[in-house]
This record gives C-alpha cells, structure tokens and sequence, in this order.
C-alpha cells in the first residue's frame, strides 16, 4: 500500500507540475488532487522538493539501468534529454524553479555514473590511474551536463539528439588518446 500511496501522490504532482510552476504547488493541491489526507503525504514525503528528489532519482535509476552496458556515452545523454523533452513543461517548471538544484543533481548523476562507465570500459586495458579516470570522466560529465543546461536555459528549442550524436562524432577517440596520454 505504502508504495501506491506514494506513486499515486507522484503521479499528482507530476499532473500538477504540468500546469503550473512549481512555486505555485502546495501539499493541499497535492493531498486534494490525489484524495487523501496531509498526514498521509506527510508519512512519506517531508515537503515539497523531497517529492521531487524521489522521482528525479527514481527517473536516474531507470535511465541507468536501461542503459547499463552501452557501448558509448551518447545513449545516456540521449536517454536523459528524450525525458526531458517528453516532460518538457514539468522539466521546464523545475528548471525555472528555486528547486533547480534538484534536478542539477539528476543530471550529473546520470552524466557521471554513464562517463565513469565509458571511461573505465574504454581504460581497461591501459595502465591510467584512477584519479586519472576520475578526472578525465569528471572533465566530460561537466562538459556535457553544460551544454544540456544551455539547452534547457534556452528554452529546449531544438532536437536535443543530432547535437549529441555530431558531439560523439567529434570526440570519437578523445577519451582514450586522454588515457593514453595519462598512462603510468
């Protein structure tokens, strides 16, 4: 039960979020919309923005796991920007929201744990030390997560996918020759 109840109080928000700012939501919308009591959302959520955090991290964990053995970066990405445009006015809503933070989080959480992937699978056979790895995985999560956040202030105005396939096109070998040149 415990687990409909805050799926059900999810799915609410999520209704909410899609027409309206976050700013504008309250417990009260959220307890009403999804019937039933405050204590009930109290029970599993402390506000607001830690019912936001949970979806946001349910949605990284889903991305992830989908995306577990790709052979390159991109996928990860691109699995993180179809989300964003398929929830394009909920994404927007956080985004311009004082919670932005929260969703910052999502994304670097996806774009580092898919570049330590590609950065350790691409390393395996190379003598590169691991604070080596971690910086060059953290030197390609910041760029990219960037160029995501330009996208987003931008307003989400274009295909987010031919731009990150070009990206690949470019940097195909950058992060090994990167690895190499750490070598020890």
């Amino acid at each position: 039960m415990s687990s409909l109840t805050k799926k059900a109080i999810a799915n609410s928000f999520l209704g909410l979020l899609q027409e309206k700012p976050l700013e504008k939501i309250t417990v009260k919308e959220i307890v009403e919309d999804c019937g039933i009591n405050r204590n009930t959302f109290y029970y599993h959520f402390d506000d607001i923005p830690s019912l936001l955090e949970l979806i946001l991290r349910e949605e990284t964990e889903r991305v992830l796991g989908e995306h577990l053995g790709e052979e390159s970066w991109e996928e990860g990405f691109i699995a993180a920007a179809r989300f964003a445009l398929e929830n394009k006015k909920i994404i927007y809503h956080i985004y311009n929201s004082v919670n932005r933070e929260i969703f910052e989080r999502y994304l670097n959480r996806i774009a580092q744990d898919v570049m330590d992937r590609f950065v350790g699978k691409v390393s395996e056979r190379i003598n590169v030390s691991a604070e080596d790895k971690k910086l060059i995985a953290a030197f390609y999560k910041s760029a990219l997560t960037g160029m995501i956040m330009d996208w987003l202030a931008s307003g989400m105005q274009y295909e987010p996918e031919p731009l990150i396939r070009r990206l690949g096109t470019m940097l195909d070998g950058e992060i090994l020759r990167a690895l190499e040149r750490a070598a020890v």
